[in-house]
């Protein structure tokens, strides 16, 4: 990378905290329960609207998996989403009623959370429909993962983004809130992915899976981006860029091996494609606060219009993280 380069990240990435301490402004706090976080305790940083059905086996889920705390930022929900995250001991909560677009989509506000409260930390950044595995997660807690990045001075890992559905419409079997989700949406697509490099940002670009053949058959570039950074060993002087696909500095965004080999990575279970999907499309659809004035959810709108059915004779019920492993979605690499 040439010095010009550098110096115009390095220019991005300050600008990036600049607009994040702005757009802290937007902020109002609901719960601050910060001063229960110890040295070492491993946090989770969330945005959410309306995801009342979603938050508790969130929670929970991650709880289980060895989460201290959670930040999270409750962008106007009028569900009743944000008091039971308010009424959680272990859950600080801070409020707006701003525009999600205006702040990055969210970006803005947790970057200056995270600048606050997760220095030194190892943090997940991830949505309410996103669930995080991760080599042996099946018999070991995080903690043992991110001892073993610290101890081969590893500061990020990638997890591509995998999303999940049921067999038959999605419309067809209910979900209640605390459950599992992927007791529904237990399918996925085994292939069918894309993989590009990004060479302003070192990251890879990852594309394809059911929304892309579902609803951007005829303009797969345009199909939501599956590559995520979501764990970080954090750092004031770190910013997310986009969402979690990639981060400044630069060198964060190398969690896959380029000379041969792999690298240690994980998957996040996408839960979006429930019951409870279509009027959460329309919804945001309406918002119009999502990217490229939201023609996402419009591609959304138009193709659940036909209550779609998105599994097919290639699909994959999940088993677990080995499964994974062996359809090469994920490695465990060098780490035993």
């Amino acid at each position: 990378m040439g010095i010009l380069q550098s110096l115009r990240l390095r220019f991005q990435r300050q600008r990036c905290h600049a607009r994040a301490w702005r757009k802290s402004r937007e902020l109002r706090v609901a719960k601050d329960r910060t001063k229960l976080i110890k040295p070492g305790d491993i946090l989770v940083f969330s945005t959410f609207r309306n995801e009342a059905v979603r938050l508790p086996y969130f929670f929970q889920y991650y709880r289980d998996l060895g989460v201290d705390h959670f930040i999270m930022v409750d962008n106007d929900s009028t569900d009743g989403g944000g008091d039971y995250a308010i009424a959680q001991p272990d859950v600080s909560v801070w409020t707006t009623k701003h525009s999600y677009k205006a702040a990055r989509y969210g970006v803005d506000w947790l970057n200056y959370l995270q600048r606050q409260h997760a220095h030194n930390h190892w943090t997940l950044v991830v949505d309410p429909d996103e669930f995080f595995v991760f080599p042996y997660c099946d018999t070991r807690p995080i903690r043992a993962l991110t001892d073993w990045l610290e101890a081969s001075a590893i500061r990020s890992f990638g997890a591509m983004m995998l999303d999940m559905y049921p067999k038959g419409p999605i419309s067809a079997q209910p979900y209640a809130a605390g459950t599992d989700p992927f007791q529904i949406a237990c399918w996925f697509d085994p292939g069918n992915y894309v993989i590009a490099r990004n060479w302003q940002y070192g990251n890879l670009w990852i594309q394809g899976g059911p929304r892309a053949r579902s609803f951007f058959a005829d303009t797969p570039a345009k199909a939501p981006a599956l590559n995520k950074i979501p764990l970080v060993k954090w750092q004031r002087g770190y910013a997310y860029v986009s969402s979690t696909h990639m981060l400044l500095p630069r060198g964060l965004n190398r969690v896959y091996e380029e000379w041969g080999g792999e690298k240690t990575s994980g998957v996040l279970l996408h839960a979006k494609f429930l019951d409870t999907f279509s009027a959460k499309a329309a919804e945001e659809l309406e918002r119009g606060q999502h990217y490229a004035a939201s023609a996402e959810y419009k591609a959304y709108h138009d193709g659940l219009s036909k209550n779609p059915d998105f599994w097919t004779k290639w699909s994959e019920r999940y088993i677990n993280w080995r499964q994974l492993e062996i359809l090469g979605l994920m490695s465990k690499g060098n780490w035993a």
